[in-house]
């Protein structure tokens, strides 16, 4: 068995056959990178013992098996694909019995179908076979036809154990003397069909994300920009040259719109239909934020399907919006798995036996453009390489040892394995790098000085200022002969989004001590209220009463907040879905943000924002004699400061400053910041009651706010 990082394991069927069901078992878990689950285990058991059983009849064909099938980019795995007789069989096992059988797990095999007649270059107009597997379920499909959704997938076939041969002799029967599939089936390029394409256009079209992102930006700005990025595209592509732009603008400027739309203008570039071979992509590292654009896309083509009585799921709708919204991590990972491993000599190669090479994209990937939002969250090489080291979070990701570069620096490599043209779009917020192994935008930078010198730089003017690299851009970028300043790369703003430029700025003096923030405070708080708590029932009284309609309101806490529990707040937990349903759903739904219980942390919510929100300061950035002082709580008993002057420390007090930055520019129309009173209670003994809580945590931090002229309530 050759190794692939599509799967965990593949092989021929003799060869499958005749391997012990514990070598190929002990394949699987080392596969896997980390520590397996024993009811996993006993699932690999019982689909080897099976699949060994079905596939006797075919010893001698020359298809193939695979287990846990990667899909390119979609973060999907199938339990396993036969390739046989020029079809491909995707199957998925669950346990039960001859009662259970739902709906969502013959969507979820259908779905796996469809994803690779989508996405999969080497599925395209192939006949693809999508069966359920119920262990113990005593019937079997009997009706073999094709799906309403494509011409070359079946609607799925469901059986037990026992009738899995049966189902795949009968398909076999029905359509013989097909084509064989491409030898390296497997390593197939991610590569979007026209249909999809087309799909996710009109599905973008509504603009609903408009209400999610709340753009508030001047059209004639954000068009101005837009028309930029697209200039450079046009320049890169007649002059065939690799180019990279720098998009910043102020919090709720529009920057993930301007992402979205590059996309699709350089998709269509003002035909009906999609231009072939210009496609563009807009990926994020934010999880959240590109679980809740996709669902807010989705649904609402859903709901306007619905009322128009067409019939779809809402599954195609997020479908067809993972054309142009990725992940950046499975972006990344699918380009992981084309280099050879491990790296020599610190030098990144494609390994041809594990890459398709294209005649329009070499080996790069199918896109000439991709946008990245939040472009200044991208790790650091010390980050990455000790993530790609230990094969992921989870330890199941592929394992990558001596890895060379920064995420940024392996992101234009990506890009810069297309042999004829390419564009990256950065789009940066100033300030808001708020994880450990974050960047900001210098490690761009040091990468194309470095690894990339023929690139072309264009950057917007605003770069240069303290928020981006610690101010250093002039300097890092002086002896680097491609750069072009562009004013069109600022999303500036004017008096239509008066609001979202005056905060941003207030909000830097704020967190900076600066003198007049008192001054440019006045200039907006008729439009913006910002008002002063030490009650959270007062806040979420505050909130309540100025929501109206669907508006939207929610709580906000630092990840670094620990004491917010004695004020009936609970923390949303993590996971993309809670994000989901705590943006999205409306004020009937207890998971919803409208409900002021589950409060959101930086992580959760940048790139998103509400109407109205609270902010609880909690105890860890506190205000004492004109400076700000950083706190950690060692999760049972006492706040440790953050101090000394390591890097490490510096970098950690860096980013509790921006998550406070981030989190204050979150609200659209107005905020309330609760300060806690903290509890000063004292035993009979003299001794503090709660020594996590202690008044002065707090009266510094609420003395300064009130100080900038802020309202109380």
């Amino acid at each position: 068995m050759s190794k692939s990082t599509r799967c965990l394991y593949h092989n021929r069927f003799s060869a499958f056959l005749s391997d012990t069901e514990q070598s190929i078992l002990g394949i699987l878990c080392d596969g896997y990178h980390g520590a397996v689950q024993s009811t996993q285990i006993e699932a690999w058991k019982s689909e080897i013992s099976l699949m060994k059983r079905v596939l006797l009849p075919y010893q001698n064909e020359s298809g193939k098996i695979i287990f846990e099938y990667d899909i390119p980019r979609l973060g999907k795995r199938i339990d396993v694909v036969l390739l046989l007789k020029g079809i491909i069989f995707c199957i998925e096992f669950k346990t039960g019995n001859k009662d259970a059988l739902a709906e969502a797990d013959v969507d979820q095999v259908l779905d796996y179908a469809l994803d690779l007649t989508n996405f999969h270059k080497f599925s395209e107009n192939r006949l693809i076979v999508p069966i359920l597997i119920v262990s113990k379920y005593q019937r079997s499909s009997t009706v073999i036809q094709k799906s309403v959704y494509d011409d070359n997938v079946l609607n799925p076939l469901i059986s037990g154990e026992n009738g899995l041969q049966e189902l795949i002799h009968k398909v076999i029967e029905k359509y013989p003397d097909l084509p064989p599939l491409e030898e390296n089936w497997i390593i197939s390029p991610y590569a979007p069909t026209p249909t999809i394409i087309e799909a996710a256009r009109t599905l973008y079209e509504s603009h609903s994300v408009e209400d999610i992102t709340r753009h508030e930006a001047d059209k004639v700005s954000t068009d101005a920009t837009i028309s930029c990025i697209l200039d450079v595209i046009e320049k890169s592509k007649r002059n065939g040259e690799k180019s990279i732009c720098f998009v910043t603008g102020v919090p709720g400027a529009g920057k993930t719109l301007v992402g979205l739309e590059v996309a699709v203008r350089q998709t269509y570039q003002g035909h009906d239909k999609p231009v072939d071979d210009e496609g563009a992509v807009y990926l994020s590292g934010n999880g959240p934020l590109v679980a809740v654009l996709t669902e807010a896309l989705a649904k609402d083509n859903y709901e306007k399907c619905k009322a128009r009585k067409e019939s779809k799921k809402i599954t195609d709708s997020r479908r067809e919006v993972g054309k142009f919204i990725n992940m950046i991590h499975r972006y990344r990972d699918n380009m992981l798995a084309k280099i050879k491993n491990p790296v020599e000599n610190g030098v990144l190669e494609i390994d041809p036996e594990k890459a398709v090479k294209m005649a329009e994209s070499g080996y790069g990937e199918v896109e000439h453009v991709a946008i990245f939002d939040e472009a200044q969250r991208s790790w650091t090489h010390k980050r990455l390489a000790e993530y790609l080291k230990r094969g992921g979070t989870y330890g199941n990701k592929l394992k990558v040892p001596n890895f060379p570069m920064s995420e940024a620096g392996f992101l234009i490599w990506s890009l810069d394995q297309r042999e004829d043209w390419a564009t990256i779009v950065c789009l940066v917020g100033g300030g808001q790098e708020i994880n450990t192994g974050e960047a900001g935008i210098s490690e761009w930078i040091n990468a194309l000085n470095n690894d990339f010198p023929d690139w072309k730089v264009y950057i917007s003017p605003k770069l240069t200022e303290s928020e981006y690299a610690e101010g250093r851009v002039n300097e890092l970028l002086r002896e680097n002969r491609n750069v072009t300043f562009s004013a069109a790369l600022h999303l500036s703003v004017n008096l239509r989004s008066f609001r979202a430029e005056k905060l941003s700025t207030f909000v830097h003096m704020l967190l900076s001590f600066d003198e007049q923030a008192k001054n440019v405070y006045r200039e907006f708080c008729d439009k913006y209220p910002i008002v002063l708590t030490r009650n959270m029932n007062a806040a979420r009284k505050w909130l309540r009463d100025r929501a109206m309609g669907t508006e939207r309101t929610g709580i906000l806490v630092t990840k670094e907040a620990a004491r917010f529990k004695p004020l009936a707040v609970h923390i949303l937990p993590s996971g993309d879905e809670n994000a989901v349903h705590w943006f999205l759903e409306d004020k009937t739904d207890t998971r919803s943000s409208n409900y002021l219980e589950d409060a959101a942390t930086e992580i959760q919510v940048q790139g998103l924002e509400l109407d109205y929100a609270c902010l609880l300061w909690d105890a860890d950035m506190r205000y004492e004699n004109g400076e700000w002082y950083f706190y950690k709580f060692n999760g049972q008993t006492k706040w440790n400061e953050q101090n000394g002057d390591s890097e490490s420390m510096q970098e950690r007090r860096k980013y509790m400053l921006n998550a406070y930055r981030v989190l204050l520019t979150r609200a659209r129309k107005g905020l309330v910041i609760c300060v806690p009173e903290g509890n000063a209670n004292k035993t009979v003994g003299g001794f503090w009651e709660d020594t996590t809580r202690i008044p002065e945590y707090y009266d510094g931090t609420y003395a300064y706010l009130k100080s900038l002229g802020l309202e109380e309530i």
